[in-house]
């Protein structure tokens, strides 16, 4: 097959379109990619205009009151109102009360009688803290082969035929951001949760998406596992906002294969919990497909889950040959390790920038930033001089905002392991 080189300026172009010699039957196919709950759940919105390319989210944490101004003591002091009771003393000079645990210090710095205390209150406190968290906007551009207006002319079938294009690139377009969400939610989730036969281990702290743990993984999903981390979201108030509820508890969304979801329904022990569970399904998760919950979890499956292999390296899904055809890759099948995500919606955000036409009197075409796939048909004196010669062009564009990323999950497990994590 030929090639298109634009340096030299050769203005061979590879034939894509299949021609009326060898009579190909009318009905055009093509090969399709899995989808998956990322493109549904992941939550969008655009990027801001004029404020470039690197932003900050200020997050406020979690507060509490506290006894003490300083002491980080949770809890309130409570001050009996009224005349003087037994366990209290008139405080000097003054008809006011003192608990008798105020200490001069309490009194002397304004835990005691003050003016704005008149009465002797024993005060608590609530401190705000919050944190800035810094993203950026990046960029992704992916074209076609070159190809000749001529070949339409001799091409069988033609617009079939480039219907089946059209409908390749989408599937391109939607394989890439499903790609972007998940491995943008696995760098920057808080929590990784390294699967052990005993004392499973959570860490803290983003990472590269391409950093796995070196050791530690020995054993497979479990429900207990997911017992821990139900509870461990419950506390860090992740319920107010989950995906469902079910008897007034909140319903996390559990995103993993097909294999995992089916060792936590069959692992021994749990399997009741699917029998019995009648549970609607919020409006949210039922156009998914999803018609039940499990142990507080809608799972929601990604058939291309991350899987790696041995030394801990990432096992694409596809294989890709030297003529761009994507192909199953059998090393998939086999990789040993495999990570599941517990999906919330308070995580992160995908910013994309909306397309603009000019400002100040220029004008220009815009830019679909969401990987719409435009003909481009660029004349050149040497390699184009009668502009018969173009390509599809897409650009993506997205930043990802961090929000409260400690509500987020990924679950390195064992997959060929019998054990189950605890």
């Amino acid at each position: 097959m030929s090639t298109f080189d634009l340096a030299t300026g050769i203005t061979a172009i590879n034939t894509i379109l299949a021609e009326e010699a060898n009579r190909i039957g009318k009905d055009i196919y093509s090969r399709t990619l899995h989808t998956s709950p990322w493109l549904d759940l992941t939550k969008q919105s655009a990027f801001p205009d004029g404020m470039g390319y690197q932003q900050t989210t200020l997050v406020y944490d979690r507060a509490i009151a506290t006894t003490g101004q300083t002491n980080g003591v949770a809890g309130v002091n409570w001050n009996s109102i009224g005349n003087t009771f037994s366990g209290q003393t008139p405080a000097a000079n003054t008809g006011d009360l003192v608990n008798v645990d105020d200490t001069a210090e309490d009194i002397q710095g304004g835990r005691g009688m003050t003016e704005e205390s008149p009465t002797g209150d024993k005060r608590s406190y609530v401190q705000f803290n919050k944190k800035l968290k810094p993203f950026s906007l990046q960029r992704a551009v992916i074209e076609s082969p070159r190809i000749s207006l001529e070949d339409l002319r001799f091409a069988a079938h033609r617009q079939d035929q480039l219907r089946a294009i059209m409908d390749i690139m989408t599937q391109v377009t939607r394989n890439t951001w499903e790609n972007r969400y998940r491995d943008e939610f696995h760098a920057i989730s808080d929590n990784k949760v390294l699967c052990a036969a005993t004392g499973t281990v959570i860490t803290g702290g983003q990472e590269s998406v391409a950093k796995v743990p070196t050791a530690g993984v020995t054993a497979n999903v479990s429900n207990a596992i997911l017992d821990k981390i139900y509870y461990s979201l419950i506390r860090g108030g992740a319920g107010s906002n989950a995906y469902g509820r079910e008897n007034g508890r909140p319903v996390f969304s559990l995103v993993l294969s097909s294999e995992a979801s089916y060792q936590l329904q069959t692992e021994a022990g749990f399997r009741d919990d699917v029998r019995y569970n009648n549970a609607k399904v919020s409006d949210l998760i039922a156009p998914l497909g999803i018609e039940k919950s499990f142990r507080g979890f809608y799972h929601l499956v990604d058939d291309l889950a991350p899987r790696y292999a041995a030394d801990y390296s990432l096992v694409e899904p596809y294989s890709v040959t030297a003529g761009g055809v994507a192909t199953p890759n059998a090393s998939y099948e086999s990789a040993p390790f495999e990570a599941a995500y517990v999906l919330h919606p308070e995580v992160c955000e995908a910013l994309i920038p909306n397309p603009m036409t000019g400002g100040a009197g220029i004008t220009f075409n815009p830019v679909n930033y969401r990987g719409k796939f435009d003909w481009k048909n660029i004349a050149n004196e040497i390699t184009n001089p009668d502009g018969t010669i173009g390509f599809f062009r897409g650009v993506l564009a997205s930043a990802t905002k961090p929000i409260k990323t400690e509500f987020g999950y990924v679950i390195l497990f064992k997959r060929d392991s019998a054990t189950p994590a605890s």
